[in-house]
């Protein structure tokens, strides 16, 4: 879909994450897991228009507001650590990693079945570099 909308030049930026049954629920009534995906219009247009009908758009926020989002859980990002001091910034890297993800499905065979074990070498380099330890 992300690939669809960017060839028929629609967004420009996105990014995206995988939230887990029960995890930080769009309404108090969705269990599911879903695609919480975020992205940036080329244009003034109706989202209804252009997404898949199991889309839902909970929210559109302007440009000029895209500094009060928060990066993260709720954590504050000090924001007078950035080189320019600006958030879309650190939006602009947000995008790139969820373009480096998509781009690591799409070496895949169209029916592969892509399990988390096949993905997770990727991920060893991808946490290495940082020396983070998740999960």
């Amino acid at each position: 879909m992300i690939s669809d909308l960017k060839e028929r030049k629609i967004i420009d930026w996105y990014c995206f994450l995988i939230h887990k049954k029960n995890e930080v629920p769009t309404t108090e009534d969705d269990k599911n897991a879903y695609w919480h995906i975020r992205f940036e219009l080329k244009q003034d247009m109706n989202p209804k228009d252009f997404l898949p009908k199991y889309c839902e758009m909970t929210r559109k926020v302007k440009p000029e507001r895209i500094a009060d989002i928060s990066i993260g859980r709720g954590e504050v990002m000090d924001k007078s650590l950035l080189k320019n001091g600006e958030i879309e910034e650190v939006w602009r890297i947000i995008g790139e990693q969820s373009q480096w993800f998509l781009n690591l499905l799409d070496i895949y065979k169209e029916d592969a079945n892509i399990t988390p074990k096949q993905v997770s070498p990727f991920l060893h380099y991808y946490y290495n570099m940082t020396q983070l330890r998740i999960g």
